[in-house]
Order: C-alpha cells, then structure tokens, then sequence
C-alpha cells in the first residue's frame, strides 16, 4: 500500500511531464460575467489543464514501444486511476 502513495504521485509528475507539449502554457480565460461556467458551475481550469495532460500522457504510454518490465502498463493504470479521479473531482462541484 505504502508504494502505490509514493507510485502515483510518482506517475503523475511524469504524466505532466511528458505532457508539456500539449497542453497550453496559460490557463483557460475565465468566462465572462464571473467565475460560474454554463451550466452554472464553476470553471476549474487547473483540473481541466491536468485532464489535458493526463489523457496526452496516456496517448503517449500506450504508443509506447517498450513495455520496460511491465512498469510502463502499470503507469497506464495508474493515469486511468488520476483520470477517474479528476473527473470525479469535477462531478462533486456541487456549486
């Protein structure tokens, strides 16, 4: 149990890494008329940017040609798990 805490902060950092050149420098410009987004929920550019680098990364360990002794998959699993729980995080804005 204790890995799979230092694994997944581990994985993300290299998600966001190997993302970099996907995903846009400057965050998202606020709406106008507030922070509240169309259906009346707030914007939440910073997890939408992570998505962004989530889903590049997962494109990029899925292309990838090595497995790397099954370390590569088992960094797939954990992006998926990053990326259901950013998502989930955006569900739960019950604003």
């Amino acid at each position: 149990m204790k890995r799979t805490w230092i694994a997944l902060p581990s994985m993300l950092a290299l998600a966001l890494c190997l993302s970099t050149s996907a995903v846009a420098q400057t965050p998202a410009p606020a709406p106008k008329g507030g922070q509240m987004g169309g259906m009346g929920k707030e914007d939440h550019p910073h997890i939408e940017s992570a998505i962004k680098a989530l889903e590049n990364a997962k494109h990029q360990l899925s292309t990838a040609a090595h497995d790397f002794d099954g370390h590569r998959s088992k960094a797939l699993e954990h992006v998926n798990q990053a990326l259901e729980e950013c998502h989930e995080a955006l569900k739960s804005d019950k604003k």
